[in-house]
């Protein structure tokens, strides 16, 4: 990509916006609690999530398996879906640096993949929702990243198009990054150490999405 592009920004939610992986730890000792469970139990909850954190329908075959339960994988996944946007918090930092972001002008948007109740849930609890211009949920949508049409569709609700570019932030190397990339966006991977070994082709990396602002917010600096 070639020159300057235009001042948007958007970004993936878990993991990159909030801290999904501190509500499932809290999640998990809930669901040990509820189902008298052990510290071991938890330990194997939190196994089974990490790495490439798998589908919640596969996860809760997985977890429905081992501890024998008597609820269905959709009981059990609906109540994780109902629960878990009580649980998550943003990043320290994530509301006033979106807020400051904005207030340079740029437009701000937010792209994620999950279920309507869940995602949604997540975006109206932490306050993301009005942190941000707009917003595109794939089980809203009916498309997941990385296909292109919910990154376009992100950038329309934000009073934008892609024809310019922009920029995605996010945590999944194929979902986010190369997702946007193919959209005809910058990429900036948070690396959360989720993906060990794989290369990519990510424009930046960095730890933090407030170190991915700041390197937007430096390259649209006068020169």
């Amino acid at each position: 990509m070639i020159g300057i592009v235009q001042r948007l920004a958007l970004f993936d939610l878990d993991r990159t916006l909030i801290d999904l992986g501190d509500a499932f730890a809290r999640w998990a000792e809930e669901f040990a609690e509820h189902h008298h469970l052990s510290r071991e139990d938890v330990a194997w909850l939190a196994s089974l999530d990490q790495g490439v954190h798998p589908h919640r329908e596969v996860f809760f075959n997985e977890v429905r398996a081992h501890f024998a339960l008597t609820e269905s994988v959709e009981e059990l996944w609906a109540g994780y879906r109902q629960r878990m946007p009580y649980l998550v918090q943003c990043y320290p930092g994530v509301l006033c640096a979106l807020s400051d972001l904005r207030a340079a002008g740029w437009r701000v948007g937010i792209v994620t993949n999950g279920t309507a109740d869940n995602q949604l849930g997540k975006l109206h609890r932490t306050g993301l929702a009005e942190a941000v211009d707009g917003y595109a949920v794939s089980g809203v949508e009916g498309v997941r990243k990385p296909d292109a049409r919910l990154f376009h569709i992100a950038a329309q609700r934000c009073g934008a198009g892609l024809a310019e570019g922009g920029w995605m932030v996010g945590d999944n190397l194929v979902a986010d990054i190369a997702g946007a990339q193919a959209a005809g966006m910058r990429g900036i991977w948070v690396d959360r150490g989720t993906w060990p070994g794989h290369e990519h082709r990510a424009d930046h990396v960095v730890t933090d999405v407030t170190e991915a602002i700041t390197i937007m917010r430096d390259t649209h600096q006068p020169g």
